[in-house]
């Protein structure tokens, strides 16, 4: 269940993914404190700091996936030690894999993000594998009507 924080949160995300310079996906994250409901940090998808946005890197999808910094990722490197206890907002797909373990590893214990497309691959392992390891570490993962 979402209340209106969440739902603000989300909208906030979906603000943020704006930001990335990805042509074909643009995701956003927000990492917010449960209890005061501050914001500790926020990301988006894209390269690493200092490395050049050019159409032919961005374009190119094997070149892409080995250089982009996921949404989340870029909110948890920011937000460091903070993040713990807090909750991640990440839209408009839910965190891969890879993410899963790092946002458990940080410490979050609740994300909040769009449900998956079941019917797609990769998204279908990919979110398969997250709440697995979500739902073993106690992390409480919550899916988000697409209209908030």
């Amino acid at each position: 269940m979402i209340d209106k924080w969440d739902k603000r949160f989300l909208g906030l995300a979906q603000y943020i993914a704006n930001w990335s310079k990805d042509p074909s996906t643009q995701v956003g994250a927000v990492i917010a404190h449960p209890t005061n409901r501050r914001i500790v940090s926020a990301g988006f998808n894209g390269f690493p700091a200092g490395v050049e946005d050019t159409a032919e890197r961005l374009e190119t999808r094997d070149v892409k996936y080995e250089m982009i910094v996921h949404a989340e990722q870029n909110a948890l490197l920011f937000a460091g030690a903070a993040a713990e206890g807090c909750t991640l907002y990440v839209t408009p797909l839910p965190p891969c894999a890879r993410c899963s373990v790092l946002i458990i590893q940080a410490g979050i214990q609740r994300v909040v993000c769009p449900a998956p497309d079941m019917s797609k691959e990769p998204w279908a392992t990919q979110s398969h594998i997250s709440e697995e390891t979500f739902g073993e570490t106690g992390v409480e993962l919550v899916y988000a009507a697409a209209d908030g």
